[in-house]
């Protein structure tokens, strides 16, 4: 169909499927796709707890016990920090959102399913656009809106600890 490759997110838990982790690298042997690893983040209703937290680095040094890595360069907004093992054909990632924050060069935005534009997982600050074009505010003042937002972003989020804290939808009603 044209892809440079298939993304999968791992969303790595401790006690839940980091048992996987190898496999998930071993999957990239032969397939043009390129798994990242995530580490488990806060959001309501998912019983965050720091023990169930696997590091990127944590991750890293488990695949290292088996596989050699080639560290990949990233480009400025990546999420994720690239891997390889030499001679496969996909690639790896972790995207370290709770122990090495990446918030000072990241450029998402996310569009919920309800009209809501999020410009950051961790805030629960949104601006309504479906109301807005409702209302049939202008396209300028919309543009505007999005750009105070966007450069309202903060260069790091409150950390893990007070994260854990914060009031925050579900990630399932954010997308991803």
């Amino acid at each position: 169909m044209g892809y440079k490759y298939l993304k999968i997110n791992c969303v790595v838990i401790n006690g839940f499927n980091e048992d996987e982790i190898l496999d998930f690298v071993e999957f990239t042997k032969n397939k043009n796709i390129y798994v990242r690893f995530i580490e488990y983040m806060p959001f309501d209703g998912n019983a965050w707890r720091e023990s169930k937290l696997i590091t990127y680095k944590d991750m890293l040094e488990r695949i290292q016990t088996k596989y050699s890595m080639i560290k990949i360069s990233d480009s400025l907004n990546d999420t994720s920090k690239a891997y390889q093992v030499p001679g496969y054909i996909g690639k790896i990632g972790f995207i370290s959102s709770m122990t090495n924050h990446f918030c000072g060069s990241c450029n998402r935005l996310r569009l919920t399913a309800d009209g809501n534009l999020k410009v950051c997982l961790f805030s629960n600050n949104e601006i309504n656009l479906r109301e807005m074009i409702r209302k049939e505010i202008s396209d300028d003042e919309i543009f505007r809106l999005i750009g105070t937002a966007v450069k309202g972003k903060k260069f790091s989020h409150d950390g893990m600890h007070n994260l854990v804290n914060t009031k925050n939808r579900p990630m399932i009603t954010i997308g991803g």
